[in-house]
């Protein structure tokens, strides 16, 4: 994997962790994983019908996690 160790790859998360902290990373590979997704679907030339329902799923994940974070923050005050 252009010749990174895992070594290598730990300190580049050592360091990504640094700049962005614990609870931002996360949210960042997950936001990664979905642009290198949607880029793979419209490379691939998906179907319509199959990108209504993955917008369906993403719209589902999106409404759990405010419904999450809005449990969260009202527990916190």
């Amino acid at each position: 994997m252009f010749g990174l160790g895992v070594q290598e790859l730990m300190l580049i998360l050592i360091i990504a962790m640094f700049f962005f902290g614990g609870k931002k990373l996360p949210e960042i590979a997950k936001g990664l994983g979905k642009g290198i997704r949607e880029f793979k679907h419209a490379s691939e030339g998906r179907d319509n019908e199959e990108e209504a329902v993955e917008a369906k799923k993403d719209a589902t994940e999106a409404k759990k996690d405010a419904t999450e974070a809005k449990k969260k923050t009202e527990s916190k005050v």
